[in-house]
């Protein structure tokens, strides 16, 4: 794989930028779950293990901000939002599974 060189000042370097879209603990785990489908928010905070309401929701917001998640709200009662992908969230999945296949590896490299 060839890295192609470009010359970019660190507020527009595309890689920070991505960084800065699936960054943190816990985006790339929401993400994941999102690939499956479109989920409500229990069930992404009961999938995501660990995660508090509080992180969840700003998480979210972030994601939704960024333009890979949408945030759709059902106007009954009870409330019902549920939350699936755009298109630029969905490009990202060759990423994150790259990610998943680099893990597989280096982690067994690691059992040997």
């Amino acid at each position: 794989m060839q890295v192609q060189e470009v010359k970019v000042d660190r507020a527009n370097c595309p890689v920070e930028r991505t960084l800065e879209v699936i960054g943190g603990r816990w985006k790339v785990l929401i993400l994941r779950e999102l690939f499956q489908g479109v989920k409500r928010f229990n069930e992404l905070q009961r999938a995501v293990n660990g995660i508090t309401q509080k992180m969840l929701t700003q998480q979210l917001r972030e994601m939704e901000s960024d333009g890979i998640v949408h945030r759709e709200i059902y106007l009954q009662v009870p409330p019902k939002v549920e939350y699936s992908l755009t298109p630029l969230g969905e490009s990202l999945k060759p990423i994150i599974n790259a990610m998943h296949e680099w893990g597989i590896q280096h982690i067994s490299k690691d059992r040997e």
